[in-house]
């Protein structure tokens, strides 16, 4: 038997798992869709920039906030999923005009290609995408990225199951985290500005447990 037997078995097929998701399950009947996301408009409102700010979403999915984001007058908005089909399905809800303003980008944050060209962003967002990377080298590689593509005095959101929250979502481990574990992550670069528990209620009727969090690059 080989010892190292573990350690050569494949990693799991994110991309494959995400598109299945989102092919078999009508997107406002997911898991984790908000309808009104409330919490994110707050923080990134509080960022107070200009409507010309890059914006950066990590795994968007199919949300709801780019749309709202839009009306809002923002106009330089870039937005990532490994799920193609996620994508789609938000492109196709937005108007003509309205996605000339969005930068739609298929790539793995933890194994960045296309996403590693992007430079200057103001704010970065991400709902509920970290918390399924629950490997060291995942956590290590998206972190990496972040601070490789967002700007000194830019802002970053991240908002993810707490050690309250679920364990599993859409059947895979999540990795849950409190303010100091997301700190830790971005290192002494960042400052946390704000941060809140929020339970949000799914379109099943169940609830999530997630911690909220904004920080800004000071050095």
């Amino acid at each position: 038997m080989n010892s190292n037997f573990e350690n050569e078995l494949p990693e799991y097929n994110f991309e494959e798992h995400w598109n299945k998701a989102y092919q078999k399950t009508p997107t406002t009947n997911l898991g984790w869709y908000e309808e009104n996301p409330t919490s994110s408009l707050e923080l990134i409102e509080a960022c107070d920039l200009s409507n010309d700010a890059v914006i950066f979403n990590a795994g968007a999915g199919a949300t709801s906030l780019i749309k709202l984001l839009l009306e809002k007058g923002y106009k330089n908005i870039i937005i990532n999923d490994i799920a193609a089909t996620a994508l789609a399905v938000l492109k196709n809800d937005l108007t003509i005009d309205k996605a000339s303003n969005v930068q739609f980008i298929v790539d793995d944050l933890t194994k960045p290609t296309a996403l590693l060209k992007l430079k200057d962003i103001d704010i970065w967002h991400d709902r509920a995408v970290l918390h399924f990377f629950t490997e060291k080298h995942q956590q290590k590689a998206y972190f990496q990225l972040l601070k490789k593509v967002i700007k000194l005095n830019s802002y970053v959101i991240l908002a993810q199951f707490n050690l309250k929250g679920a364990k599993k979502c859409c059947g895979l481990n999540v990795f849950n985290y409190n303010k100091e574990m997301l700190q830790e992550g971005l290192g002494e670069n960042f400052k946390l500005l704000k941060s809140f528990d929020y339970t949000y209620t799914q379109p099943s009727g169940n609830t999530r447990e997630y911690v909220y969090t904004l920080f800004k690059r000071i050095h």
